[in-house]
């Protein structure tokens, strides 16, 4: 992988890391019940996804 193509994967990894933390905030003041649990998987998802792909832009 070109460095530039790197730096790209590691910016949408960055992207999705602080989505998650977004989405961890609003679930946890500005919802209930199963949206809440809902809100907390995709940004755990986004989260796990970011790091994967911090990994990969190390690589």
């Amino acid at each position: 992988m070109d460095p530039m193509m790197k730096m790209w994967v590691s910016f949408v990894g960055i992207g999705l890391m602080a989505l998650a933390a977004v989405l961890v905030t609003l679930a946890r003041y500005k919802t209930k019940g199963l949206v809440k649990t809902l809100v907390s998987s995709v940004a755990f998802l986004f989260l796990i996804i970011g790091g994967l792909l911090g990994l990969i832009s190390i690589t």
